[in-house]
């Protein structure tokens, strides 16, 4: 094993689509983080789940969960609007300011069983439009590349999320300050803000680590702590990254960066292989 740097930061984001909270420590599991991505906001006419992609607006919002419990029945959040109020889950006001924000009726809703398959159901008005849908989200330019989006899985043309979860591609994203590093250096006038991004490990690497460092990692395994991670792929970024968000200004040249000088990628999907507790300051070991 080869140590490739430090946990600087763990983040959770307990509502899909909205601003996060940043954790010391958190439980890791074959799910996760602990109370991650376990509500959503759920577009009544479409009867579909929304994320930021679709409804950027939900960035403006920041939601914090009440406690370290990971199950959504047992874990109501707290949502900051734009305008600093403050409504819970549990509140039936909620729904009405999410949809008044989005400018789509709208309920928050949390995660539902795997078996409830039609509650993760892609809305699809016929065979193409759904698929130029997703394709807009990523704000290309002209004779920019898009991801291909023609060998998407069979469970990602169907259903918006792994089935019982929110979650698009696996449970888990991480970033190294490599790679923040390497962009500022290509577009130093940017705010490369790590929540942009939103990773839920931010691992501090060595100031000799040069480039997309995390991209040489995909197919290799993580092990921090008891945990074991697989790097199951790049992550391909879309036009979220440069939207506004509390305390961070939209700006497309961001995106552009990403395109024309990392293969549009920033960061890497984990798969988590052993479950264990993770803090701030952990080791982490490439093998």
């Amino acid at each position: 094993m080869r140590n490739v740097g430090t946990v600087k930061e763990i983040w959770r984001y307990p509502v899909k689509g909205m601003a996060g909270e940043q954790l010391e420590t958190c439980a890791l599991s074959e799910h996760g983080i602990g109370g991650d991505r376990i509500w959503a906001l759920r577009d009544n006419a479409r009867g579909e789940i929304q994320s930021c992609k679709y409804r950027p607006q939900l960035l403006l919002c920041t939601a914090r969960s009440r406690s370290g419990v990971s199950t959504a029945s047992q874990n109501h959040v707290d949502v900051t609007f734009p305008d600093g109020s403050v409504l819970g889950s549990d509140s039936l006001e909620v729904h009405s300011k999410l949809s008044a924000l989005t400018g789509h009726p709208s309920t928050l809703e949390p995660l539902r069983p795997e078996s409830d398959a039609d509650f993760y159901r892609r809305y699809k008005r016929d065979d193409h439009t759904w698929l130029k849908e997703l394709a807009a989200t990523f704000d290309r330019e002209a004779g920019e590349p898009l991801p291909d989006l023609t060998q998407l899985p069979a469970p990602m043309v169907e259903f918006v999320s792994l089935l019982g979860t929110f979650f698009l591609v696996t449970p888990l994203h991480l970033l190294t300050t490599a790679t923040l590093r390497h962009l500022k250096g290509k577009n130093p006038q940017a705010d490369w803000d790590v929540r942009r991004f939103r990773p839920n490990l931010v691992i501090e690497t060595s100031v000799h680590a040069q480039g997309l460092e995390e991209q040489h990692w995909i197919g290799k395994r993580l092990t921090i702590g008891d945990a074991v991670i697989d790097c199951a792929g790049a992550t391909p970024r879309c036009g979220a990254i440069t939207r506004a968000q509390a305390q961070l200004e939209a700006d497309k040249t961001i995106l552009r960066t990403v395109v024309n000088q990392a293969d549009q990628n920033v960061g890497v999907y984990g798969l988590i292989q052993g479950s264990g507790q993770l803090r701030v300051g952990d080791a982490v070991y490439l093998t």
